[in-house]
């Protein structure tokens, strides 16, 4: 548990910490580099993100064990409000730049001020068919997107696309000349064939890098690449295609083989040497500069508001993604350490992480759950195992900053194939058929709108679409709930088995475990004894959801953990249905564990012992 009174750097655990954070940086570096490529600043935005925002999440957050950097869910994000941003300027990236950062920035702000208000703790109410089918839709995002690196098809290059957008090149060049002209009071009846001079004596490079920018922008997102794909299919590069299999191939492979050491970077290694050392004919990712960060001063000295107004709402949704992907990393976090992260001081961490890498050109990122996990099994146990990791990886910059700049790009693409394919929720794809149809169609709506239209706006939906099935399911049960059969009360109890009762524990659960109160479920695991017996009394629960349903099997799986003797009385239908479909019922609670009432299954116990 977390003690306020504690030490803030506690170093009694350096070696672990040491070994934990090493260990996560090491798993880091070739998704940083993946997520910095695939957001669309390169493979140096994405290693300057890993670097602050792991370094200062970890010092101000309230995660002891938090490894935090760019994750594919804030990537996805950042590479549309990137995409947004340089096509307001005209492809123009370095213009671009000083407003994509001061988005990230903004971003980061915002989650400080959410910590502040005392949102963290409201993150739990999210339902978890929104949370699956957004990170499903997030995992597909990703493995689309990936389709034309890993073939090796750049639309700029595509002489025969390009040429499609010379027409719409001239009339947007001509455009930006008739805009110009006006705010310069030029474009006037007696001066007009100065207008007609400066449209003729447009240079044929200007024409051609405006149609490749409209090109690359067709060929942008799920949608572009849907469009483009027949072409990128008859354009295959086959040693780049070949690149991304073998990359691949050995991630899953060495994941098999070799658990010392993370088979993506293994596989990055591996591959890149094939390819370098061979001279194939690949596609390098973009130059990592070598040195320390440069802070960027564009963000203050070219800021315009009115440049990044139209962007405030991606800050929104930059900074409400990364409070969710952080403080669900923290839940597990905390059930893999047995400790209490704080909710609204990670909050707190994570701005000032992402505020520092936009201040240094880094995308932002938020708490990174298979990095975490690697922390602790590796030893990490508090802050210090994530400051560690920031440290390892910009010492990796430093040291191999020109080597890095020879990766293949389609060995990126395929670690990002990778990591689309492990992010998506099975289990949650698992459960549809034996899920309600309500929560399958906000799942399914959730996914698809991600996926084909706007990630934010879905989770929006989903949430309005959740709230309203949930007030229609309550409305129904409360009407037929007016003659619910009252169970036994604990003194009543007290008359059946006085031997136990000292030690018997009885959990009266009231109404029903939905995705708002269900967390009354964690309140008493922490305080059982081993093999105490428990009684779970359900006889006023009417409704249990998937939210609630995957609590309840958390609480069980801690209590089997404590060897607790777990009775359960009083099911109505719709739980009861749901713990069998879900095989909750037999597989966590046996059938002669099950009783009508709290008399009757306080009566099977002697001496604490359970009795059949």
């Amino acid at each position: 548990m977390l003690n306020k009174g504690s030490k803030y750097f506690d170093f009694s655990h350096f070696k672990g910490d040491f070994l934990g954070g090493i260990t996560a940086g090491v798993v880091a570096l070739p998704l940083a580099l993946a997520f910095g490529v695939s957001s669309g600043l390169g493979a140096a935005a994405g290693l300057y993100g890993a670097i602050f925002v792991g370094f200062f999440a970890a010092l101000f957050g309230g995660t002891n064990t938090q490894i935090s950097g760019p994750t594919a869910p804030m990537t996805a994000v950042s590479m549309m409000v990137i995409a947004g941003v340089i096509a307001s300027f005209d492809g123009n990236i370095s213009q671009a730049l000083p407003t994509i950062l001061t988005v990230f920035l903004l971003a980061g702000v915002l989650q400080i001020v959410l910590g502040l208000l005392g949102i963290g703790r409201y993150v739990s109410y999210i339902p978890a068919p929104v949370i699956s089918g957004f990170m499903t839709a997030i995992g597909v995002i990703i493995l689309i997107t990936q389709i034309l690196p890993a073939v090796g098809y750049n639309p700029i290059e595509d002489r025969r696309l390009v040429e499609k957008f010379k027409p719409q090149a001239e009339e947007n060049i001509l455009e930006k000349i008739l805009v110009h002209e006006v705010m310069e009071n030029i474009m006037v009846l007696e001066r007009f064939d100065e207008t007609i001079e400066r449209a003729q004596n447009v240079p044929l490079t200007e024409i051609q890098k405006e149609a490749e920018f409209l090109a690359g922008q067709y060929a942008g997102g799920v949608m572009g690449v849907l469009r483009v794909l027949p072409r990128a299919l008859v354009n295959i590069r086959w040693v780049e295609l070949f690149i991304c299999l073998a990359t691949i191939l050995l991630i899953f492979g060495f994941k098999r083989i070799i658990k010392s050491i993370p088979s993506t970077l293994l596989s990055l290694i591996v591959v890149s040497s094939i390819a370098y050392f061979f001279h194939l004919d690949y596609v390098k990712i973009s130059v990592i500069p070598q040195g320390l960060p440069v802070l960027n001063w564009g963000i203050f000295s070219e800021f315009d508001f009115v440049e990044v107004r139209p962007f405030i709402f991606s800050a929104v949704t930059l900074a409400l993604l990364g409070t969710i992907d952080s403080l669900l990393t923290s839940l597990v976090a905390d059930n893999m350490t047995k400790t209490k992260h704080l909710p609204n001081k990670e909050l707190m961490g994570q701005g000032a992480g992402n505020i520092m890498a936009a201040l240094f050109g880094g995308i932002p990122g938020a708490g990174a759950t298979i990095r975490t996990v690697v922390n602790i099994k590796s030893g990490g146990k508090t802050r210090i195992s994530g400051m560690i990791a920031g440290l390892f990886l910009l010492f990796i910059l430093l040291a191999i900053a020109s080597i890095a700049s020879n990766i293949p790009a389609a060995v990126l693409a395929g670690i990002l194939i990778t990591v689309g394919i492990d992010v998506m929720d099975y289990k949650g794809l698992r459960a549809l058929p034996k899920m309600a149809k309500s929560e399958v169609a906000v799942m399914i709506v959730v996914l698809t709108l991600s996926v084909f239209w706007n990630l934010v706006y879905a989770v929006g939906i989903g949430l309005i679409m959740a709230a309203l099935v949930f007030m229609k399911k309550m409305g129904d049960i409360g009407l037929r709930n007016s003659n619910l059969f009252k169970g036994d009360t604990a003194s009543e109890v007290a008359d059946v088995v006085p031997a136990v009762i000292n030690n018997l524990y009885i959990h009266h659960l009231s109404g029903p475990l939905f995705f708002g109160s269900s967390d009354q479920l964690f309140r008493y695991t922490d305080e059982l004894q081993p093999e105490q017996p428990v009684i779970l009394n359900f006889e006023e629960v009417p409704y249990l959801d998937q939210s609630g349903l995957a609590l309840l099997e958390e609480s069980l799986q801690q209590m089997h953990q404590k060897k607790c003797l777990i009775l359960v009385c009083g099911l109505q239908k719709q739980p009861a249905d749901l713990l069998r479909n879900m095989e909750v019922i037999p597989q966590l609670i046996s059938f002669n564990q099950l009783f009508e009432d709290v008399k009757s299954c306080s009566a099977s116990l002697k001496g604490g012992k359970f009795v059949t």
